[in-house]
């Protein structure tokens, strides 16, 4: 893959919370504070105004993936492109069905950092998602998808036991133990799916790394997290379906329904209390199941005026700090040139995110 593009980028760069600069330049399709010889950039290179932020990061969606399984390649390039549009040039995929290495050599489509795919207990998760295994099989599967991904590894921890008719765990203690320190001698990381509160527990003691979507989040577990470094991505435009989703499951399984409604109710104060906490918390938004990708913005909003997190924490969360914690540049000196040019200060209101000017992939400015 070759990068590419020459342009002189004038206004606001924010390229951390405290380092804003007044200009930057790409060249040869990465980014240079220095200012270049006009030869270096050529008489075509263009130039763009505004308040940029590097490509913002969604931190947990499925490309390749829609509410049945694994799709085509064609849907999983509207997919992409339906992110990249939004500004979200940093995708990690938080487990697919399908194989979308092909993305990788499309210059035109968002960087993604894979998790293999799901791996969950059988019968305990949605139909063609995952590999459905028992316990004893655990760490073997987190051995493999760890090495087919990009340093990631995702498992279903909780869902509804139909027996219980409510969310339990899937997965004893002493498997989740072995699964961990399998993902961590591989070099990966692991995370896991959790809705309910009864499953983090044992999942922060075994060692995970990150909880998606986080709504059982309490007073005995947060400080578990804060105190372990364990991150978090809360999904509240996923979790805004909740709702939905109980009353279509209230008369087989009222105490789920109910459970999930409660989970929904208390979701703001979940994730403010877990910020106030100091757990890392990172944008993601869950598009790729139910929900369509290029939503990005909005799962910023609700961080930032739905949960109460302050407005740079919030973008923080999408942008210079999600890329250092997934090991991904910024707008940093000779760093690729993937940002978004707004018309306005994304710091005064996030809702600008929703309306990017100008998207900057690989240092060229897309349709």
């Amino acid at each position: 893959m070759t990068d590419g593009g020459n342009l002189h980028i004038k206004g606001r760069v924010l390229a951390g919370p405290e380092d804003v600069r007044d200009e930057l330049w790409v060249v040869d399709g990465r980014i240079t504070y220095v200012r270049p010889p006009a030869e270096a950039l050529g008489p075509d290179a263009g130039r763009l105004t505004g308040w940029v932020l590097p490509g913002l990061v969604d931190a947990h969606c499925h490309v390749g993936l829609d509410a049945h399984g694994a799709v085509d390649e064609a849907i999983t390039e509207k997919q992409a492109l339906a992110d990249r549009e939004a500004g979200a040039l940093l995708l990690r995929d938080a487990g697919s069905a399908a194989d979308t290495r092909w993305i990788d050599d499309r210059e035109d489509l968002p960087r993604i950092i894979r998790a293999g795919r799901h791996i969950a207990r059988t019968r305990r998760y949605i139909r063609n998602y995952a590999h459905e295994i028992e316990p004893g099989d655990l760490a073997a599967y987190v051995r493999r998808e760890a090495r087919r991904g990009d340093g990631w590894v995702k498992i279903v921890g909780d869902w509804i036991d139909r027996e219980e008719g409510d969310l339990t765990p899937c997965w004893p203690r002493w498997a989740l133990e072995e699964a961990i320190a399998a993902a961590h001698e591989e070099g990966a990381r692991m995370t896991a799916h959790c809705f309910a509160e009864d499953s983090l527990r044992d999942l922060v003691e075994a060692g995970i790394d990150c909880i998606e979507h986080a709504t059982g989040l309490s007073e005995e577990t947060i400080p578990l997290f804060a105190a372990q470094g364990v991150a978090i991505v809360p999904t509240l435009v996923n979790i805004a379906t909740f709702p939905t989703l109980a009353k279509g499951g209230e008369g087989k399984y009222p105490r789920w329904s109910d459970h999930m409604r409660r989970l929904h109710e208390r979701r703001y104060d979940t994730v403010r209390s877990a910020y106030d906490a100091g757990i890392p918390v990172f944008t993601g938004t869950d598009a790729g199941g139910s929900l369509a990708h290029g939503l990005v913005a909005q799962e910023v909003a609700e961080l930032a005026q739905g949960a109460g997190i302050p407005v740079l924490e919030a973008l923080s969360s999408a942008t210079w700090g999600a890329r250092e914690w997934l090991g991904r540049p910024g707008l940093t000196e000779g760093a690729p040139a993937d940002l978004v040019v707004y018309e306005a200060d994304p710091r005064a209101d996030v809702r600008v995110l929703a309306h990017p000017r100008h998207v900057v992939l690989r240092g060229r400015v897309m349709p």
